[in-house]
């Protein structure tokens, strides 16, 4: 029997992986739906996407599935954007960034220059080079470190392992592609996809930029059809699920797995067991002593960005929203200082509005469904913003959207705070990405599959490869990968001290196989 603690993105493809090898597993997750991170918010009786709300690398997706023998189409509909997303600096500056490379240049043209343009096809061409080099030996591979990163890229590549430029800050490098400073805010942007500060994480991160040119869709019915769509096919694949059960403790005897302990006292014997929580959760005790020491943590002051969200049903009036909108403030470099440094709201924020009735030639509907996102310090598990906070922090938001064209009428809406993901995701305070990806080392610090705890895995957004949907669903794939290795390793040796006349079962060995 398998035990997969989280039914997120990266636990439900782990269970789809393990369980079309012909394994036991069973799921169980706190929460009443699959989903994670995933959710959906009831306002006003309307559903609302309230976490993910890009879905890219459809390929990820596609091979998980088809790994199961069957077809991601068959399980759910994609709508493909057109218009990436839709920015504004002011009311009479707005910029529409397309799929299309060379519709987009004539765009950054118009917007700004014919040489911005060139710069920017040259911007796109270093993304995609960054995005192919890193794919297979580090985004689709277990945990890398510098030396076996550079080992599969190819000692004899110089060009490709400095290009993908893991010494320069992604600002610093964006500086050099773009004269005018609000192209670098908008590509600068893509760092806080993993919940990091373009002044602070390395310039690889434009890799981002190719990842959405390669393809940004809408799921049809909202975010949370993907979710079902997993759980579907893991329990047609025979996954178990068992929807508001927490487990409290994870049992480890002679440092190996051996089953896990419900709030309801209900102990489940386990030969593997897959956390698809937040790393930290581990040492800080969240499963009991026996795994505390299963990985590390990281620190406080590492942590990626939280947020405050509002869902809401609104009317909105003067500014033609698409999917994908985003308004900048006007001093991007205090935004992150406010964040990062001062651990406080920012004073002046850039606001994300994923207007979710609106798609590439939608009509606009009487009242919009939305989903506002201004990010935030990760410090909900010491400190509250009180409502005094969220209220001004939420007109400071109104104002932006003012200055840029746009007025929003609330009919209904709902906030949540660093202290709800906190409490939603404990041991986070309140991240939505796991560490940060500040400086050259910390992707290679984000904790891999395995753990210092023998039949014990990580999968999910705080681990490797990262955060977000895809890479949520690889660090899963990974997981059930190296969980098979493992135990075939495990067999081979047993038949070997077997055939040599004598063996002594222990603790480490004597595992159920798995049914």
């Amino acid at each position: 029997m398998i035990v997969v603690i989280g039914a997120g993105i990266g636990g439900l493809a782990c269970a789809i992986d393990l369980a079309s090898q012909g394994m036991a597993v069973t799921v169980i997750e706190k929460a009443e739906k699959a989903g994670g991170k995933m959710r959906e918010a009831d306002i006003a009786g309307r559903r609302i996407d309230s976490g993910p709300t890009v879905f890219t690398m459809r390929w990820v997706f596609e091979d998980l599935f088809a790994r199961a023998g069957a077809s991601f189409e068959d399980y759910v509909s994609l709508s493909p954007l057109a218009t990436l997303a839709r920015h504004a600096w002011s009311e009479n500056e707005r910029f529409d960034l397309f799929a299309d490379v060379k519709r987009a240049a004539e765009a950054v043209s118009e917007f700004s220059s014919p040489a911005e343009a060139k710069r920017f096809l040259a911007f796109c061409d270093e993304a995609r080079t960054i995005y192919r080099t890193l794919k297979e030996p580090f985004l689709s591979s277990p945990r890398p470190n510098p030396i076996s990163l550079t080992a599969r890229i190819g000692l004899d590549r110089p060009a490709a392992l400095f290009g993908i430029r893991p010494f320069e800050t992604m600002w610093r490098a964006l500086s050099k592609h773009f004269h005018d400073p609000r192209l670098r805010q908008l590509f600068g942007r893509y760092a806080t996809y993993n919940g990091s500060s373009p002044f602070l994480a390395p310039a690889t991160l434009m890799l981002i930029a190719h990842v959405e040119q390669d393809g940004v869709w809408t799921v049809d019915g909202g975010m949370q059809r993907l979710a079902e769509a997993l759980e579907k096919l893991a329990r047609e694949k025979g996954v178990a699920f068992r929807f508001g059960e927490d487990v409290q403790r994870i049992f480890a005897a002679n440092n190996r797995v051996s089953g896990v302990v419900l709030a309801s006292g209900e102990r489940i014997e386990a030969d593997s067991v897959v956390v698809n929580a937040d790393a930290a959760a581990l040492e800080d005790g969240l499963f009991g002593k026996d795994v505390a020491h299963a990985t590390k943590a990281i620190r406080a002051k590492d942590r990626a960005l939280s947020a405050i969200t509002w869902a809401a049903v609104a009317k909105t009036q003067g500014f033609p929203l698409l999917h994908h909108n985003v308004f900048f403030s006007n001093d991007y470099a205090a935004e992150f200082e406010d964040i990062f440094k001062r651990a406080r709201l920012p004073v002046a924020p850039t606001v994300y509005v994923c207007a979710q009735d609106r798609s590439d030639g939608a009509v606009q509907p009487d009242k919009d469904r939305l989903f506002l996102l201004v990010n935030a310090p990760a410090i909900g598990d010491h400190k509250q913003f009180s409502s005094e906070d969220i209220a001004s922090c939420r007109t400071r938001m109104f104002e932006r959207l003012q200055r840029c064209g746009l007025t929003v009428t609330p009919d209904a809406i709902a906030a949540t705070t660093p202290t709800d993901f906190h409490r939603m995701f404990p041991a986070t305070g309140g991240a939505l990405y796991g560490r940060a990806s500040h400086g050259w080392m910390a992707s290679f610090q984000r904790p891999g599959s395995a753990t210092r705890i023998a039949g014990l895995y990580l999968a999910g957004g705080s681990t490797h490869p990262g955060a977000g949907v895809p890479m949520a669903a690889l660090s899963g794939h990974l997981a059930a990968t190296r969980l098979v290795s493992d135990r075939a390793s495990m067999r081979r040796f047993r038949r070997a001290a077997i055939s040599g006349g004598i063996s002594t079962a222990s603790a480490a060995t004597g595992v159920t196989r798995s049914r």
